[in-house]
């Protein structure tokens, strides 16, 4: 059975910093590709950054590039964002998401496998 549970969301200031984490289990994390999508209160969820399966590759939402870092450890079978700069924009629940394959997907339909979400709350 997979598994995705990501941690360290939390109330942060803004201009602060969080990294989340996602640990996965019940699959063969190497051969996956990770990304995470985050969706605020009244919103449709929205892609924020994926990562290939060697770690290789990256893609970013624009709003985020160059705040937010997207890595993984395939032996630790997680994949981490680390969000610089925040603002309450950025306010929402973050969630991972994994999809066997080497490409990178921004499209929250591409994704075979989903965790629970971590809430981040950036206050102004």
């Amino acid at each position: 059975q997979v598994q995705l549970v990501e941690s360290g969301g939390g109330l942060v200031q803004a201009g602060g910093s969080l990294r989340l984490s996602c640990a996965a289990s019940g699959l063969r994390f190497s051969s996956y590709a990770m990304g995470w999508f985050r969706q605020a209160p009244g919103k449709e969820r929205e892609f924020v950054a994926t990562i290939s399966w060697s770690g290789g590759s990256t893609y970013y939402k624009d709003s985020v590039k160059g705040r937010f870092t997207i890595s993984r450890d395939n032996a630790k079978n997680t994949v981490y964002l680390q969000m610089n700069s925040l603002t309450p924009d950025d306010t929402a629940v973050y969630y991972c998401a994994a999809r066997r394959s080497d490409h990178l997907y921004s499209d929250y339909t591409d994704y075979d496998y989903w965790g629970q979400g971590t809430q981040v709350t950036v206050s102004s």
